[in-house]
């Protein structure tokens, strides 16, 4: 695996990253690297051992590998998602098909790295993420705002969806394409905007997982037949609901 520094961004002292991978050497490497960085790290080889750190150690982001001893990083990010709705969750893995991608993506990972990967890269996610979270925190609070969709209830800063079968936990990605859809109800959401306001870009490894997300929030309300999200054919989603 090749890595490159030293590296030109400037990171906050003040940015926790909880790290998990069970291979020494990268481990050793990437954690050494991100220290070098400004970032402060807790790096675990264990999966099992992840959930003890969030209450003393406050995480801004997890990165996480998804092969590990005791505990998948799929179920692993599934029990992060549950407590921290909001946390960023980078998955970094050796898996290459795109039914891999699609898992990490339903479990909650907000982003995905194949290895081999460079530290410019990693980083470069990093703060995308970083970046993407302080954007949303420093949107005023949607509190228990209440929106119906047919017979589902939306309540996006809850990021739950509720049907008459039961409540569906969003992720954050899942609830900030959910409400972009909302705002431009019955009307044509452009991709590209969707991709800017979510992703930071519009880059075709974005577009791809912005697919993923559309599958996946059209399952979620497939509950419903009056409810629609349309692909319109190089602009974007016509979003249809009572």
């Amino acid at each position: 695996m090749c890595f490159h520094s030293p590296l030109s961004c400037q990171i906050s002292m003040s940015t926790k990253i909880l790290y998990v991978e069970d291979e020494l050497f990268l481990g050793k490497i990437v954690k050494e690297t991100l220290d070098d960085q400004g970032f402060e790290v807790i790096w675990e080889t264990d999966g099992a051992r992840l959930m003890n750190r969030f209450s003393s150690f406050s995480p801004d982001i997890c990165v996480v590998d998804i092969m590990l001893p005791n505990i998948d990083g799929y179920s692993l990010c599934r029990q992060i998602r549950g407590l921290y709705p909001s946390m960023p969750v980078i998955f970094l893995t050796a898996k290459v098909e795109t039914a891999d991608l699609v898992k990490g993506f339903e479990a909650g990972g907000t982003d995905y790295i194949r290895k081999p990967f460079s530290i410019e890269e990693l980083i470069a996610r990093i703060r995308n993420q970083l970046n993407l979270r302080h954007l949303n925190s420093s949107v005023p609070s949607t509190g228990e705002q209440e929106i119906s969709l047919g017979t589902y209830l939306f309540y996006p800063g809850r990021y739950e969806l509720h049907s008459p079968t039961g409540m569906i936990k969003l992720s954050q990605r899942d609830m900030q394409i959910l409400s972009m859809l909302c705002s431009n109800r019955n009307r044509v959401t452009d991709r590209k905007e969707l991709l800017l306001t979510v992703w930071g870009d519009d880059s075709f490894f974005n577009s791809r997982n912005l697919d993923v997300y559309i599958r996946k929030i059209r399952t979620y309300l497939a509950g419903d037949p009056t409810i629609e999200i349309q692909t319109i054919k190089g602009k974007g989603y016509l979003f249809i609901a009572g």
